[in-house]
Formats: structure tokens, sequence, C-alpha cells
């Protein structure tokens, strides 16, 4: 597995990491452990959760279990922000939600310390000094490592950027935001915000919820059970114009021996500013897929070629 540093910092995480979002919801704890299991002996290093994942965060609970005799060998990067309650105070960006949620945090994960700790969504509501602040006395209590955050804009990094060097506070280190080979949104300004800035990119949705992993064919029936099976997602993503470049993009990568998957992982991992590419998992043999993806490495002409597949190419 390649390693890979996390933006301009000294934090090594595995180029491909495990999503665990499906813990406490698709996965009971023992199937948990059994994927979590295989996700260590692949060589996966980086484990990223939420608070917020699977009811009173048993994503956390069960990760942390899971983890149990593999900690100095993991990165665990969990988040905080999201709702984890009906109180006002119970979400959020302020020193209050931050030092309580850390806590629970740590306790679920059965954990001294958080390796990655970012914050899931911005607050617009609270002053981001405020929050730098509690996260850079977190940091200096050993409680936390390393700091991320999620769906920043660009002008947001560009701007906690400049709060860090005002104010000699622990800067951020990643940004994790949704980008695939249909989503390209990061790319006219949080691309360019973390590669200026040093903060290194974790695409999340990095299979299009489904889409690119090859099972949904143009003129098919689509398989039951899946997040795309039917709702406000599946409008939104199995879009006719959507189905029709994953085709081709199918096609493309089985011409040269490779599945839709593998593209749609070595891509991302080859894009500028990405340090690695977090991928949800419910059983070992999509840990083996995902872990194997990373292997193939595109060409400067593959690359453009994809680009031209697409109707990206001027």
């Amino acid at each position: 597995m390649e390693m890979r540093h996390l933006g301009n910092s000294g934090l090594e995480v595995s180029v491909i990491g495990l999503g665990c979002n499906n813990f406490g919801r698709r996965l009971d704890e023992k199937q948990t452990a059994t994927v979590v299991s295989a996700a260590v002996d692949a060589g996966i290093t980086l484990f990223d959760t939420a608070d917020l994942y699977g009811e009173n965060g048993t994503s956390e609970t069960y990760l942390g279990k899971a983890l149990k005799g593999h900690r100095d060998q993991v990165v665990i990067a969990t988040k905080f922000g999201g709702p984890m309650g009906q109180l006002p105070m119970q979400k959020g960006g302020s020193r209050q939600h931050i030092f309580q949620a850390v806590e629970d945090s740590l306790r679920r994960l059965n954990t001294d310390y958080i390796d990655l700790y970012q914050m899931h969504f911005p607050d617009l509501n609270t002053p981001l000094e405020e929050t730098m602040r509690a996260l850079d006395d977190l940091v200096r209590q050993g409680k936390v490592r390393y700091l991320g955050h999620s769906n920043f804009s660009g002008w947001m990094i560009a701007h906690a950027h400049h709060i860090a060097v005002r104010d000699a506070l622990t800067p951020f280190i990643s940004a994790q935001n949704h980008y695939h080979l249909l989503n390209r949104e990061v790319e006219p300004d949080v691309q360019p915000a973390c590669t200026k800035f040093g903060l290194g990119i974790l695409p999340y949705f990095p299979l299009a919820s489904g889409l690119l992993t090859g099972k949904y064919r143009k003129g098919q029936v689509h398989p039951e059970g899946t997040r795309l099976s039917s709702g406000p997602m599946a409008e939104r993503i199995l879009t006719d114009i959507n189905i029709d470049k994953a085709e081709s993009l199918f096609e493309w990568a089985e011409a040269r021996g490779h599945t839709l998957l593998e593209l749609a992982f070595s891509w991302l991992a080859q894009q500028p500013a990405v340090s690695s590419v977090i991928a949800g998992a419910t059983n070992t043999d999509q840990i083996s897929a995902n872990v194997n993806a990373a292997n193939w490495v595109l060409t400067s002409e593959e690359l453009e070629e994809i680009e031209k597949l697409l109707g990206n190419s001027s």
C-alpha cells in the first residue's frame, strides 16, 4: 500500500482509506470487526468516521472496539459539528460544543487521542477564530494530533489559513470534500486553495454512491437494495448524462483490462493535492477491490483521453 503525507504535514496515510459511515448502520459490531480487520491486513491505515455516523455514535464505538490491539498502526480520523441532539449547543463549531464532542468521541473510540479531528460542516454562526482557538487548545492538551475540515469552500480554506498564521494557531492540514469523476466542483477553488496552503484533499463518495462501481449499466435493470435503488439520491445521480458518461468510462476501462471502480480510484489518486481516497465497504471483497484499484497508474495520455470522454477537453 502506497503511503502519502497528508498535505504538507508529517502525518502519513494510506492512499486508500476506509470510510466508516456504514458501521452502526448497515454493519453490526461483528461485521464491523471483520471489515476493519481485513482493512488493517490489506495495509489501510486511515479510518475515517464521525460522531454523527450511526445512532448515538455507534460507528465510533464499533471502530474503537475493532481497532483494539492495532491503535499504533492506524490513523483515526473523526469529525464533529453535526447535530448530536436537539439542544442549541449540541452542534456546530463553538468552544462549548467542541470540548464536549471531543470527550464523547475519545470515550467511544476508547483512545487517548484522535489523530485527525475534522470539522464536519462549516458553522457560519460561530466565528472561525473561536473554533480554531478551541481546536488549538485540544492539540496543546494532546487530545488531538492534527486538524482537518470537511465541506469547506475555497474562500473558507484561505480564511482559516489566514487566521492560523495571524494568531499562531494550529493550521488545518486536510480538506474532505465531495469529489469523483462525475463531480468536479472542487477543482475551480477548493483544489487550488489546498495546493496553495498545503492541505491534503480526502475525497469522499469517490464512486458516486455506487454509479462508478460498474453495477449500473446503460439499458440494464439497476440492482435493488442499493443506495441508488430509489429516492432523491438516485434521482440526483442517475441522470441520463451521468449514466452515459459512466457507460463510456466503463467501456474505456474494460478495453484496457480494468474495471470502472479501478478507474474511479486510480484517477482520483492522481489528482492534485489528493492524499488519500476514502471509500466505505460492507464486506472483505470490497476492501480487496478498493485496495487493488490504487495499483493502476494512469499515463498522461490516458488522463487526457478520460477528459475527452467526459467532454472536458478544450
